[in-house]
Order: structure tokens, then C-alpha cells, then sequence
């Protein structure tokens, strides 16, 4: 009986132990609005893997397919603590901070390693502070780039958009794009696929995974991907809470930071690989592929100065300073 109570106390203070131990762990949690399939959230499972074979007492929890908070508004829960950690594009909180507008301006990037050029730049580094402002850092870099599809002839120049209904990915792509003649119709990436087909549009500038997971190579004739140059480029980092990262151990935050470089690296690899991909779904479909020439960039990027740029800089007090910081980089 005696031997039965002491096994019984063992067994007790072995579970306390391991409930002491769970208790104490850690857990962040992470939203975005991409289903599981998707890049984005790829990059966050990598660094949730990473921190559960550490085992450092801290793990993340991630919601997907915007089912915790909407797809626009996780800056701000971020910012005020009730959400730890999000992979966001940060245009959306161009409401709140319009110089985050920028990361989603067209011709500011070239091509993916000039967007990891821009990541690693005093032009970065001024976003950052703002972003601190919000009591929000940035713990993965990472831009996603995009192109032009099309009915009735391809697009590499604005000459080729007088008359076209479009469909186009930001504001500052609608202003270039009705600069350059083309009749704008906003609406979800969703409902691209059904304006294609019913002729409400015959014109769409998207994200290249975009253009494969919505099947509109089902509706164009000729599709012009993001290569050598590239108009559509869209900042889309993984943020954090500062005051959750600064409480975190020294051990939690040097494997936290370890995590998403890797993850940041593998990010850069296979966002050019998404561009990839979409070219070769788009001929085994049989569409056209246009290619975007360095004039033709040049000619974008000047009516773009004189449009979305312009607009730009008389909404936002130090814009010429961050412009300027931006085309610095080469």
C-alpha cells in the first residue's frame, strides 16, 4: 500500500512538473489571408517548424485564410499587441502610414534582387522606424512580383492601353493605367476570372500566383510575367510586435532571428520561382508570352512619375525624401 502511495506521489509531481513546464511555454499567434497552399504562409510554417525542433519554450500558432482577423486590418492588432506576429501586404496600411504606399508603386522595383537590394537599404531602414513608431518590426523581408494578361493584343507599353477595360493591383497601378488610356474596374482578385470571362474586363495587372490560382490563362490570349524587368512588384514582409519580440529570452530571440533569415532566403528563391512557374502553366496553355523590355520599363515608369508619383508626393509630407532614398538604390 505504501509503495503504491509513493508511486502515486511520483507519478503526480511528474505531471506537475510537465504541466509547470507547459504552462510556462510560450505561444504567438500569427495571422494572415492565404490558404496553406500559398507562399506566404509557407514562410511562416517554416518558422514555426524551426522554433518547435529548438525547443525553446516558444511556439507560434498560425491562422490562416484571414480566420482571425480580415485580410486588411492586421497592422493595427499587431500594433496594439492582440496579434503577435502577421505576413502582410503593406500597402494595406497605406491609411494609416501612406508612406507605406510606396511598396506597392509602380516601377520602384526592377526585379527580385533589386527588391532584396531595396530590403537591405537606408530606404528600408526609414519604413522600419515608422514601423516602430507602430511598435511593429520587421522579421522577414520579402517582395512578390506580377504582370499584365490580356485579350485582343499583348501589353509591354502604355500605347497598347487606350481602350482596355482593366483590372489592376493598386491604386497606383489604376492611375498609371487610366494615365496611359485604359478604363479602370476595381474589384477582388476573386472576381477577376468572371470579369475576364463575362467581357467586363479584357485587361488585368496581378500578382503572378495570381494569374496561375485563379486560371486566367483559361480566359487571355497573351500573358506578359514578371523577368528580366517587372512594373508590379508588392512588399509582403512578416511583422511582429516589437515589445512581444523584446520579451521574449536572449535564447528565444537569437532563434526566432535564425528562423526567418532562413525563411527569408528561401522566401527570395522561390518568389522568382512563382514568376517561373506561371510562364510555363501559361504556354502548356497555349497563351501568348510577351516579354517587357527595358525601353518599355523606362516608358511605364515615366507616365507613372507623372501620375501615381505626382500623386504621391503632394499626399505625403516627406515623399520626395523617401523617393529619393528608393531610386538610390541600383
Amino acid at each position: 500500500m505504501r509503495l503504491f502511495a509513493m508511486a502515486a506521489a511520483s507519478a503526480f509531481a511528474v505531471t506537475a512538473i510537465l504541466g509547470a513546464s507547459s504552462a510556462d511555454a510560450q505561444q504567438l499567434r500569427l495571422s494572415h489571408q492565404w490558404s496553406t497552399a500559398d507562399l506566404r504562409h509557407q514562410v511562416a510554417q517554416m518558422i514555426a517548424d524551426d522554433l518547435e525542433a529548438a525547443d525553446v519554450g516558444l511556439s507560434i500558432r498560425i491562422f490562416p485564410s484571414a480566420s482571425l482577423f480580415s485580410a486588411t486590418e492586421q497592422y493595427t492588432p499587431v500594433s496594439r499587441g492582440q496579434l503577435d506576429m502577421t505576413v502582410y501586404p503593406l500597402s494595406y496600411a497605406g491609411g494609416q502610414r501612406p508612406e507605406f504606399n510606396l511598396t506597392l508603386m509602380p516601377g520602384l522595383v526592377r526585379n527580385h534582387d533589386h527588391g532584396a537590394r531595396l530590403n537591405d537599404s537606408p530606404f528600408m531602414e526609414r519604413l522600419e522606424e515608422l514601423m516602430a513608431e507602430d511598435d511593429i518590426m520587421v522579421l522577414v523581408h520579402g517582395y512578390l512580383a506580377g504582370g499584365f494578361a490580356a485579350k485582343g493584343g499583348c501589353i509591354t507599353r502604355p500605347e497598347h492601353m487606350p481602350g482596355r477595360n482593366v483590372r489592376a493591383a493598386g491604386r497606383a497601378f489604376e492611375q498609371m493605367l487610366a494615365a496611359a488610356g485604359a478604363s479602370i474596374s476595381s474589384m477582388a482578385s476573386s472576381e477577376i476570372y468572371n470579369g475576364m470571362q463575362t467581357g467586363v474586363l479584357d485587361a488585368v495587372n496581378t500578382s503572378s500566383s495570381s494569374f496561375v490560382s485563379f486560371r486566367l490563362y483559361e480566359q487571355v490570349d497573351c500573358y506578359t510575367p514578371a523577368s528580366d524587368v517587372a512594373l508590379w512588384f508588392m512588399y509582403q514582409p512578416l511583422l511582429m510586435n516589437k515589445s512581444t519580440f523584446d520579451g521574449l529570452s536572449s535564447e528565444q530571440q537569437e532563434v526566432l532571428l535564425e528562423a526567418a533569415a532562413k525563411a527569408e532566403a528561401w522566401y527570395l528563391e522561390q518568389a522568382k520561382l512563382d514568376d517561373v512557374r506561371s510562364v510555363e502553366v501559361y504556354r502548356e496553355n497555349g497563351v501568348e508570352i510577351a516579354e517587357m523590355t527595358g525601353d518599355d520599363f523606362e516608358a511605364w515608369r515615366a507616365l507613372a512619375m507623372d501620375s501615381a508619383y505626382a500623386d504621391f508626393l503632394s499626399q505625403v509630407p516627406n515623399g520626395q525624401e523617401l523617393l529619393d532614398l528608393a531610386f538610390e538604390v541600383e
